[in-house]
């Protein structure tokens, strides 16, 4: 493994960078004048911010799983080709190595399958087979709104996955176990719909949402660890407020015909990618960062939970403004706070795990 360290690092690195880039390009989507980029880079938000940071960051912890040195081709196709749309939005060379990536990440997925064929490695690879799906149909040229539900489904089944893996710990139930199944079949199946029917593949898709946030909210171990101290509670916290806003997300998609601009369809978006996605991150960082960079230290402090409070009141005045005021500055100063939350939690990750690097040179 410590011969893969190397690797590691710049890849982390640059899916920083990606996010840092991303995020700029959302706020200058929300019209914040804030000329760090081209403004051109705002059409990228979507594709720097799901195939690129996180297509990278979970191709990186996939292939430190996996340890294989070839995984780690997958996050470095992904990573170089976000970096090329960041300076130019159409880069066909760009798009070209995120699908490479992709396609390298969904293999990982089947190399583990054929160790581990069981629900969790399933579930998982279905979330591979997502991202490849629709980054597909991204270079067929359709529009996010034709093809977001495959880009949701890489990060929902990818997470759903996990923590059905680790579900073992709880010894659930066959009966439990088969509602997972059919929540899981539901959403892929609505993902397969939209490719036909757009409308009705979401109101499928968005049930399966709806019924996996519950299945999740009434099964997951957080269920328990939210009882202990420190790190352990402080990622229970995450997971299940992020399964109200998974639960949230779904319902606005249910309840509201096709989503394809507008206020609706931000608050639809970000209630998935920001509240549930973004918490999954901030409860699983703690611990997949470390393991990313080969340290056995776990750095956690109590003022985490500073951002993660802020990310989901700065979501609630986002959406806020979406749906309820329709008010266009309470909507873009959500905006602003969501992208602040974002870089203060990770600035106070790396922080920490600088302070405690020159400490031990000392």
């Amino acid at each position: 493994m410590k011969s893969t360290t190397r690797f590691r690092i710049p890849l982390l690195l640059a899916s920083f960078v990606i996010l840092f880039s991303g995020v700029w390009a959302g706020l200058m989507r929300m019209n914040w004048q804030i000329g760090l980029f081209k403004p051109s880079i705002l059409i990228s938000h979507g594709y720097l911010m799901i195939p690129g940071f996180l297509g990278t960051l979970i191709g990186l912890e996939r292939a430190v799983a996996l340890q294989k040195k070839w995984g780690y081709l997958g996050p470095l196709s992904s990573a170089i080709g976000a970096i090329l749309i960041i300076n130019q939005h159409d880069n066909q060379i760009g798009f070209l190595l995120i699908l490479i990536g992709s396609a390298i990440m969904t293999l990982m997925f089947f190399v583990i399958l054929k160790i581990h064929f069981i629900n969790y490695t399933i579930t998982m690879a279905l979330g591979g087979i997502s991202l490849l799906v629709g980054n597909l149909l991204w270079g067929f040229g359709l529009s996010i709104y034709q093809f977001i539900t495959w880009w949701m489904g890489f990060l929902i089944l990818t997470i759903a996955g996990e923590r059905l893996e680790l579900g073992r710990l709880m010894k659930l139930n066959k009966n439990v176990k088969r509602l997972f199944v059919i929540t899981i079949t539901i959403f892929f199946l609505g993902a397969i719909v939209s490719l036909i029917n757009i409308s009705i593949g979401q109101k499928i898709a968005s049930s399966g949402m709806i019924l996996l946030a519950i299945w999740l909210f009434q099964n997951d171990i957080a269920r328990k660890t939210i009882r202990q101290d420190g790190l352990p509670k402080f990622i229970a916290i995450s997971l299940l407020s992020g399964y109200v806003w998974l639960f949230i997300g779904g319902l606005i998609g249910l309840t509201n015909v096709v989503l394809f601009a507008g206020p609706v369809y931000d608050a639809y978006l970000h209630s998935i990618f920001l509240g549930f996605v973004m918490s999954m991150i901030f409860a699983h960082a703690p611990i997949i960062l470390p393991s990313i960079i080969n340290t056995s230290e776990i750095i956690f402090k109590p003022i985490l939970y500073l951002p993660l409070v802020l990310l989901h009141l700065s979501l609630v005045v986002r959406i806020l403004g979406d749906i309820i005021l329709d008010n266009q500055q309470i909507r873009q100063w959500g905006g602003m706070l969501n992208a602040i939350t974002i870089f203060l939690y990770f600035g106070i990750t790396i922080a920490y795990r600088l302070k405690s690097f020159k400490t031990k040179k000392i």
